[in-house]
């Protein structure tokens, strides 16, 4: 049934915001986090964060190149995903397991469904998920900052450490995941720049303190640890994979959020974001029809005429 157009009333939004400044306002506020762990960590962490955004750069711009399309590395997506994938890592894996993980976010989670825009679950967090099942024993091998001294656990897998140092970043963890003070003033800037939306994080960081709390677990210490912090204020607000009604996205936080309470205490990891993440995308379409906007008094399709007169047993309903 053919479909007709109704034109929406003005006013109308204008905005100079572009996907490159978008991206760019993001690399800013991931800033502050890398630094920390770079400070943390040493040179290694600075060299593990460079390979896999260089490694995302140069794997977008190969494979557009042997398809014949149009190189898109300008908007700088593909330097915000290997950022991303480089602070989700711990800072001694092999830098060329980091690599892989690049490449598999960005030809495989990204191009290969038509590049920004087109993928339907979140890069780095698809990457993160892959590495583990991969390599398992590297993902799980830390070391305590500003030291060579490897150690088996984190506070997220039963170490002990400060609110304060978890604030700091001055414990064991992945580069970018252990300084909660800089994640923090990274997502306000977002927020405040009108870059992303807080909704998807607030419902992912309430959900999941809500279920904590009744679980008698210790709040500030499950917040702190892992990666819950970074993915809940840079992945649940990606543009591509979460939905686009701040209801939708509020669903999108709070499924992410119980997710990742469930998969942390039941589950057969000690992280859960990552997966929660992925799950609720794959929920997102279904949260954007759900949650849609529909305009009162409006028909959007033109109804059938029809010459025979109406029977009872018959339905009427425009295809």
């Amino acid at each position: 049934m053919k479909k007709r157009k109704i034109p929406s009333a003005s006013p109308y939004i204008r905005s100079n915001a572009n996907t490159s400044k978008i991206m760019l306002y993001v690399l800013l506020a991931l800033v502050p986090s890398a630094l920390a762990g770079v400070l943390n960590f040493g040179f290694s962490a600075l060299l593990l964060l460079g390979t896999t955004t260089g490694t995302a750069i140069a794997a977008e711009i190969i494979f557009r190149t042997v398809t014949g399309k149009r190189q898109t590395v300008q908007d700088l997506s593909a330097a915000v995903t290997g950022l991303l994938i480089g602070m989700t890592l711990p800072p001694d894996i092999p830098l060329w397991k980091a690599g892989v993980g690049s490449v598999f976010a960005i030809v495989i989670v990204k191009q290969l469904f038509g590049g920004i825009g087109q993928n339907f679950a979140n890069p780095a967090a698809t990457a993160k998920i892959f590495l583990l099942v991969l390599f398992m024993n590297d993902m799980t091998k830390w070391r305590l900052p500003q030291t060579a001294q490897t150690v088996d656990l984190t506070p997220l897998t039963g170490a002990h450490a400060s609110y304060f140092d978890m604030l700091l970043g001055n414990t064991a963890g992945c580069v970018g995941e252990t300084c909660a003070i800089g994640l923090i003033l990274g997502a306000l800037f977002l927020y405040l720049t009108g870059t992303a939306s807080p909704f998807a994080p607030i419902g992912c960081l309430g959900s999941f303190a809500v279920l904590t709390l009744a679980g008698g677990y210790d709040l500030p210490a499950q917040l702190l640890s892992g990666g819950l912090m970074l993915g809940a204020c840079f992945m649940t607000t990606d543009y591509t994979t979460a939905p686009l009604t701040h209801p939708g996205q509020l669903l999108f936080g709070i499924g992410v959020g119980v997710l990742t309470f469930l998969i942390r205490h039941y589950g057969g990891f000690a992280e859960g974001i990552p997966f929660a993440i992925v799950m609720m995308n794959l929920l997102t379409p279904w949260l954007d029809r759900l949650t849609k906007p529909r305009p009162f008094g409006a028909e959007t399709e033109e109804k059938p005429v029809r010459e025979k007169p109406k029977r009872k047993f018959l339905s009427h309903k425009a295809s």
